[in-house]
């Protein structure tokens, strides 16, 4: 990410995005002190990610550095710089998960998935990302796809739990 590393040495100059309905997200929290954080959970519920040019759009609309808008940006997992799949996949890598198996969830569906260097598909409809913990260790090894949990995995039970969400 060139552009990140040029935003944090100021030598990055900020072009404009121009899209009105980021424009009126910014515009309701522009004053509020603590508005960033909403900014950029709306912006990224309306887009999907963040892209350089709307954080730069933020940067300037809410009169903040681009260093700054950044900062959160990378700095909370919630928020994605890169456009995601379709689905996202989060595996937990936790002890309870790590311990029952999980490790060889990862890899099987790192090799039926084939996912790229950013962990999304080719076809753009999974992106695979490992988490420290979903909070069901009880249920390990688990992972969560979008926003439904599936507990007790196998190797063997991955093909027909991602065939529901082709």
């Amino acid at each position: 990410m060139e552009w990140f590393s040029l935003a944090i040495t100021g030598e990055y100059e900020s072009g404009q995005a121009g899209n009105g309905n980021i424009s009126e997200i910014i515009q309701e929290y522009r004053e509020d002190p603590g508005g960033l954080i909403p900014v950029l959970q709306e912006v990224q519920e309306l887009k999907g990610y963040l892209p350089r040019e709307i954080l730069e759009q933020i940067a300037a609309e809410m009169h903040i550095s681009l260093v700054k808008v950044l900062g959160v940006a990378t700095f909370y997992s919630q928020f994605y710089l890169q456009a995601r799949g379709r689905h996202l996949i989060r595996v937990c890598s936790g002890t309870a998960c790590h311990v029952r198996g999980g490790a060889g969830i990862w890899e099987a569906l790192q090799l039926q998935l084939k996912a790229g260097d950013n962990g999304t598909t080719a076809d753009s409809r999974f992106t695979l990302e490992k988490v420290s913990c979903l909070g069901a260790c009880g249920l390990a090894p688990v992972l969560m796809i979008d926003e439904d949990i599936h507990p007790k995995l196998t190797k063997e039970t991955l093909p027909g739990i991602l065939s529901g969400y082709r």
